[in-house]
């Protein structure tokens, strides 16, 4: 490639962005099919619309006469029948959200690569790929697994998938697919930024982005294809979910929701986690930093906190909802956000590192879908039982809080199966040994006494 496509320059010079172009001349071939590839991928009318809203305020919290607290059911044991034979028919996928490296971690590689297991060292990847493969072997279908990556992040995970075989699942079992990104534009402008001659600085364009890249990449539309009429959505961080909770999928199928969502209920006001709540009759989320301090400590009249339905990610999509929501007149919209944004700047040559807030960055959120529903439910999950996610290196939501509750709840289900295991004994129990307590009752020997750090997995 010598020129710069036709087309591709008119475009360019329509939105006046041909400073991205800077330096082509010096570019080698593959560098240029990389910028025409980066170019190509970005929509510049919608992104010079969105550059025009930049002024306008961002979106406030609606009045408190029209903000309730969300409706929230218990478990339901009874529903679990139904999920197994939505199972068993093989209309339900899995797809976890693994975009985000380990750097708040130390960490250089895809989070989902952190050894987490408190014996085994098994990282999250593959404790989430062996519940998806415990789970197709009860159900006898097989559930898709799909995992979303990111730009950063691709190349390692797929690699790193293959180089464990999958954990066990069949490849075609298994579906890889990219985060979208958006470029950062330039505050006062509105001109694309570049990370170096040749390179856009593009992120990624938001967990929302999730939905839209499943749809953009056909993989919505060949999970249609074969059936699927639900899909499960999880955070890679979270090793204590329970992929595809059969009496949660029961319950959603019971109601007909078209999205379900599990919360974890708040243990103090001042907890940074967003809140489920009612806003103007629909079901929404209110960020913990939008939600004022006097209605994060409103109490109910049992005493506990009103707004209270934390939210951890775990949430239930059925595939026709995902279709409205992803095309048409209902796709998510973007949300602008102030940043500083370190670039190359083609005028001077010089890397800039800005002092204050110099650019715009894109972003889709998928709790923006929730308010879309017009069927949804909430549903309790047990924080001991389902939320540990891995966030921070020391502190709250780290290595040392998730191994320690791993620890927790594989200690419950020895003890329930009748093993005796002392408070200071390291267990674990990989999810193809078993998936639940009840599992592993029909594994264990009453009286089984575990005098060591121990792994149960198959063997």
């Amino acid at each position: 490639m010598t020129e710069v496509p036709a087309d591709l320059l008119d475009c360019l010079k329509t939105h006046r962005q041909e400073h991205v172009l800077s330096g082509w001349e010096r570019f080698t071939a593959s560098e240029r099919a990389s910028l025409v590839g980066q170019l190509r991928g970005i929509n510049f009318a919608e992104l010079a619309t969105l550059y025009a809203k930049k002024d306008e305020p961002a979106a406030s919290l609606p009045t408190r006469d029209r903000i309730a607290p969300l409706p929230v059911e218990g478990e339901s044991a009874d529903a679990a029948g139904i999920g197994e034979a939505a199972l068993h028919r093989g209309e339900v996928a899995a797809l976890v959200v693994a975009g985000g490296q380990g750097t708040r971690l130390g960490f250089d590689l895809p989070k989902g690569m952190f050894p987490v297991g408190p014996v085994s060292q098994s990282t999250l990847f593959r404790i989430h790929a062996e519940k998806v493969l415990a789970l197709s072997r009860r159900s006898g279908k097989p559930v898709p697994f799909l995992v979303m990556t990111s730009p950063a992040t691709h190349t390692d995970t797929v690699n790193y998938f293959e180089q464990e075989r999958r954990f066990g699942l069949p490849a075609d079992q298994v579906y890889f697919f990219q985060q979208g990104t958006m470029p950062a534009v330039d505050l006062v402008t509105g001109k694309v930024l570049l990370e170096s001659p040749g390179r856009l600085f593009l992120s990624p364009n938001g967990h929302g982005g999730t939905l839209t890249a499943l749809a953009d990449s056909g993989l919505l539309a060949k999970l249609k294809a074969n059936g699927i009429r639900h899909l499960f959505y999880f955070q890679v961080d979270n090793p204590l979910v329970k992929v595809c909770d059969p009496a949660f999928i029961g319950r959603h199928v019971q109601t007909d929701a078209e999205v379900s969502s599990k919360v974890v209920f708040k243990e103090k006001p001042e907890e940074k986690v967003g809140v489920l709540a009612q806003v103007d009759g629909r079901c929404s989320i209110i960020e913990y930093s939008d939600m004022p301090k006097a209605m994060s400590e409103e109490r109910a009249a049992d005493g506990s906190l009103a707004f209270r339905a934390g939210n951890p990610a775990i949430h239930l999509f059925s595939v026709p909802f995902l279709e409205r929501v992803t095309t048409g007149r209902q796709r998510l919209s973007f949300h602008l956000a102030k940043k500083k944004v370190p670039h190359w700047d083609p005028t001077t040559g010089e890397a800039i590192t800005p002092v204050k807030e110099n650019a715009l960055k894109f972003e889709l959120f998928v709790f923006d879908a929730l308010p879309l529903a017009d069927r949804w439910l909430a549903v309790e999950a047990k924080r001991e039982d389902e939320f540990a996610p891995l966030k921070n290196a020391t502190g709250s939501d780290s290595l040392e809080t998730l191994q320690s509750a791993m620890t927790a709840q594989a200690r419950r289900w020895l003890r329930s199966a009748g093993a005796i295991v002392a408070d200071d004994i390291a267990v674990e129990i990989s999810p193809t040994f078993a998936l639940d307590s009840a599992e592993l009752k029909a594994k264990i020997r009453p009286g089984t006494v575990v005098s060591e750090p121990t792994y149960f997995c198959e063997t």
